[in-house]
């Protein structure tokens, strides 16, 4: 039955370019593989940097956060402001494409 379903396309989700886009503006930063190869929980660098478990756990999934929010991660690291684009990839702007 649920072959026969796929090959109608029934409860298939197809994903669009849109949905591609969207998966790969998302994911903007290592915070995660530099946390790891540091061998620090997110508590601790969450603790390190003033923030919440959740947080950090949001950003290492890839969503958004503030500018200062950014500059506690790097400096919990052990980083310098200026390595900031190993940790937060740089987003393009119009100009760049």
């Amino acid at each position: 039955m649920a072959k026969d379903r796929r090959a109608a396309g029934v409860g298939v989700i197809e994903e669009t370019a849109e949905d591609t886009e969207q998966k790969a503006k998302k994911k903007r930063n290592n915070v995660k593989k530099i946390r790891e190869s540091l061998l620090i929980s997110k508590a601790e660098l969450a603790r390190k940097a003033g923030l919440s478990a959740l947080t950090i756990d949001r950003i290492e999934s890839g969503h958004n956060c503030r500018m200062d929010t950014k500059r506690k991660i790097i400096l919990a690291l052990g980083l310098r402001l200026v390595d900031k684009d190993q940790v937060f990839v740089a987003e393009q702007t119009p100009e760049d494409e």
